[in-house]
């Protein structure tokens, strides 16, 4: 299976809201909302340990925002994650500053979509201006 396929093929969950790429969530009432991790940089495998520490910083990042903490998994696989309501220029910019590959843009009333770190860092490059 390949990365993109994974990423596709993963449920991502908090509370009650539960996603695959490509379909609705009628459980997201806000504008948007976004699936983000700070797990395996560039989805490059990194101890628990430091994962951990990465998520803890992630917490703290997004404290003054609304979030709900979930996950991502596909198998036996998981992967810790939030579930965060925030414009797209924050979500870019913790994406960037955690070095993820991608993340899960979740629309109120449309199918949830995959964006890819090289989607991010041009749509950063163009809204920091």
């Amino acid at each position: 299976m390949t990365r993109d396929q994974a990423y596709r093929h993963t449920l991502y969950r908090a509370g009650d809201v539960a996603v695959r790429v490509g379909r609705r969530c009628p459980e997201v009432h806000a504008r948007q909302a976004w699936f983000i991790g700070a797990w395996n940089p560039f989805s490059r495998k990194m101890p628990d340990r430091w994962n951990d520490a990465a998520h803890a910083r992630l917490l703290r990042d997004v404290r003054a925002l609304p979030f709900r903490e979930g996950e991502g998994s596909l198998g036996g696989w998981r992967e810790r994650m939030l579930l965060v309501i925030a414009d797209s220029a924050t979500v870019f910019r913790l994406a960037c500053r955690y070095r993820q590959a991608a993340v899960v843009l979740v629309p109120r009333g449309r199918p949830a979509r995959l964006v890819y770190s090289r989607s991010l860092a041009s749509k950063w490059a163009f809204t920091s201006q």
